[in-house]
């Protein structure tokens, strides 16, 4: 395979004017990252990764994915092999991964922070391995360092309703320049289709908060004292992961009954998950809109399709998809009730299905309030999406039925500290697309208008969105 210039100064600009607004307007502009999924431990204790698999290949579900198909075995992805064993296996596949954006994305994060622009593969494989580990242990090479490398402002992990937050703490408190906000995810207490889990859960919950649960009541005052809590350490986000969001939003006194019940006995099952789901989720959004957070729903995953190897390696180890549920109903009834008290907050809705494109960026234009530009937003593409393909399609379906220039941008939604190539490719993307139009005549040829609007998208938008104040 020939050696060579992998990624260009001028990748994915395939014109002057897409060159000009990447390159003035774009390239470097600070990142807001106001969704991952980075561990908050490894930014506060500063850590340093002790080889290229261990910041690179560790928990990534695309390349697991990719290693799946095309053979390797899982013993070289998740099992027992060394470290340089399961780089080599990556290394030795990444040619046939061509045209998938795992390729891009490989070489991407070579580059840059690494500075190697050179094809990756069984030849190289040693070479490469070797040179990222030396840098590794250079300081600037460490969690904090690569953030700052990135010119990171903003990072919102995502946190657990349970967590106390600690490391968010310490950071807060130390002199890191980068803001490391938590982000409220209480998944775990909507799932009363799985009643040990959720019955566990809530023991948690009750420790946790001070507060016993044993009735809707208390349930709902113990989910307040945990938002109190976030709220005074930062938090102003807060996300969820469902595969939809519910149809019904309200419990009758019989389902309010029968939850007390359900809680004292074992092995029962609530008749209304749903309703239960939406109720709780309901509350939880009021009490969003009090404290002015943005909330975000990432919706249209089936997870754990393959039950064998869920069986063996747990969730979150490469084994979810795209889903067809359908959504419009939902978000309709859903935003609508709370609409009815003028309680919806700033939101972000994602879809994961790209045949929901249309229907998601259209229902963000039904709760527009008129006094705060860009209320609700037609997130960006995720997971299967955050690709060329996904990306173009969701600024286009944006541009058709909404306002493109209100958008808060991409986010990396990852667990890697390298992914943030990914708003470096995002941002090449939007240029290329808005640039394309102004030479074609569809947009007007005025740098300084369009290149605003180019840097609103990447940073300023986003900034003003989640009201940043950014450490000095």
């Amino acid at each position: 395979m020939k050696e060579g210039n992998v990624i260009s100064e001028d990748f994915l600009l395939g014109n002057e004017r897409s060159k000009i607004l990447y390159h003035e307007y774009a390239r470097h502009l600070p990142i807001i990252d106001y969704h991952n999924h980075l561990p908050p431990q490894e930014i506060a204790e500063n850590k340093k990764f002790s080889n290229l698999t261990e910041i690179w290949l560790k928990g990534d579900h695309y390349k697991w994915r990719g290693m799946r198909a095309l053979g390797v075995k899982e013993a070289l992805i998740t099992g027992n092999t060394s470290d340089r064993e399961k780089f080599m296996a990556w290394a030795a596949i990444v040619p046939a991964t061509v045209r998938n954006p795992l390729f891009h994305w490989t070489h991407m994060e070579l580059k840059d922070p690494f500075g190697i622009n050179s094809y990756l593969n069984k030849n190289s494989a040693d070479a490469i391995y070797e040179h990222c580990n030396v840098l590794l242990q250079q300081d600037k090479f460490s969690a904090q360092g690569l953030l700052k490398h990135y010119q990171v402002e903003m990072v919102g992990t995502t946190d657990d309703p349970c967590d106390n937050l600690m490391y968010h703490k310490q950071l807060a408190e130390s002199d890191f320049s980068v803001q490391v906000k938590p982000s409220f995810r209480p998944d775990k207490v909507l799932l009363i289709n799985k009643p040990i889990q959720f019955k566990q859960y809530l023991d948690g919950l009750s420790d946790v908060s001070g507060i016993p649960v044993n009735d809707l009541g208390s349930l709902v005052f113990a989910l307040r004292n945990r938002v109190d809590f976030f709220h005074t350490n930062l938090c102003s986000i807060s996300d969820h992961g469902l595969s939809a969001l519910p149809l019904t939003y309200e419990l009758t006194d019989a389902e309010r009954s029968e939850f007390e019940q359900f809680l004292k006995t074992d092995g029962a099952e609530f008749s209304n998950p749903d309703a239960f789901a939406g109720y709780i989720l309901t509350e939880l959004c009021k009490m969003y809109h009090e404290r002015g957070w943005v909330q975000q729903f990432h919706l249209g995953a089936i997870r754990n399709n393959n039950l064998g190897m869920f069986n063996q390696l747990g969730a979150d180890s490469g084994y979810d998809s795209i889903g067809d549920f359908k959504h419009a109903e939902r978000l309709s009834a859903f935003f609508g009730n709370l609409s009815l008290t003028d309680q919806l907050t700033k939101t972000i809705i994602y879809n994961l299905n790209p045949a929901d494109n249309e229907v998601f960026a259209a229902m963000t234009g039904n709760f527009a309030d008129g006094n705060l530009k860009g209320k609700m937003q037609f997130g960006s593409g995720w997971w299967f999406l955050d690709q060329k393909d996904g990306i173009e399609k969701q600024l286009n379906t944006l541009s058709n039925l909404g306002m493109i220039s209100t958008f808060v941008g991409m986010l990396t939604d990852s667990r890697s500290f390298l992914s943030y190539s990914r708003h470096d490719y995002f941002r090449r993307i939007l240029c290329n697309l808005f640039g394309s139009e102004m030479e074609s005549g569809l947009l007007p040829d005025d740098e300084k208008w369009i290149g605003e609007i180019i840097g609103n998208i990447c940073y300023y938008n986003a900034r003003n969105y989640f009201d940043l104040k950014i450490k000095i």
